[in-house]
């Protein structure tokens, strides 16, 4: 039996951007030593999933985890991706567009992405702490991608609800609202804020994984003409990305010594 991780997050064009994922990925120390592979759901040619899966079951790998580094259950993105790995689809009505990827032997267990997490609570109040003044008297809106989709809308929803309210106990603060920038909800949902309580300021904390085109230039353009307070900072560059990587591996690794196995394609062979 020999063990093997690959991540997966969403790839970009812009070079840094990969970079950053490359570097945490890289940072994960493990209790034993395991192959860790870092792959891309498009763009970065030749490192895409299947390379990955390759190179790992090239390596004599037998049962892999697959970690999605993705910041919410509710991206099609997941849902696509793990229903390549066999896993059933979140909606009976969509189907994935990736088709099955090709795993020749290897075991596989396909992990799940941050969702309301303490780690990622953590690292987002150190982010905005340098924005708080007097936090009794501040409010946080968290803005995250959403989705359009009821089922994934959903799943959204509850992720981005239960961390905000992780960050707003972890700094003390007065309120926590959230916001989808799919459906067009942030300046809806900051104007709502601001008529209920004017006296209190607002902190932006964007729930993105690198900052880019949705930091930089969307958000701000949907809250425009709008007071607030926000840095733009994403969860990378971040130790704590790394810690919760490590975390969900360990425990693989621990449910793979206990012989506990999730294979959805194995299970299913198993049945027939």
């Amino acid at each position: 039996m020999k063990a093997g991780i690959l991540v997966i997050s969403h790839g970009s064009r812009e070079e840094a951007w990969v970079k950053l994922v490359d570097e945490a990925v890289a940072q994960i120390k493990l209790s034993q030593p395991v192959p860790v592979v870092s792959s891309f759901l498009e763009i970065v040619e030749g490192r895409l999933i299947q390379d990955g899966i390759d190179q790992l079951e090239a390596e004599g790998v037998t049962d892999m985890y697959v970690l999605p580094l993705f910041v919410s259950s509710g991206s099609t993105h997941v849902d696509d991706i793990g229903q390549g790995f066999g896993e059933p689809p979140v909606s009976l009505e969509r189907e994935g567009d990736l088709g099955a990827f090709v795993i020749r032997s290897a075991r596989v267990e396909y992990g799940q992405p941050i969702d309301n997490d303490s780690f990622i609570a953590e690292l987002l109040y150190e982010n905005i702490r340098e924005l708080s003044e007097q936090p009794g008297q501040e409010e946080l809106l968290l803005i995250g991608h959403g989705s359009r989709e009821k089922a994934f809308h959903g799943r959204w929803r509850d992720g981005l609800g239960q961390l905000a309210e992780r960050v707003r106990a972890l700094g003390g603060f007065a309120g926590a609202k959230t916001a989808m920038l799919l459906p067009n909800q942030a300046a809806c949902v900051m104007g709502s804020m601001k008529k209920k309580a004017p006296q209190r300021a607002v902190l932006v904390v964007p729930l993105f994984l690198s900052r880019g085109y949705f930091t930089n230039k969307v958000i701000p353009s949907r809250l425009d003409g709008l007071e607030y307070r926000y840095n733009g900072r994403t969860l990378l560059p971040h130790p704590f990305v790394t810690r919760w990587m490590e975390q969900q591996i360990e425990g693989w690794l621990g449910r793979l010594a206990a012989g506990e196995y999730t294979d959805p394609m194995r299970m299913q062979e198993e049945g027939d």
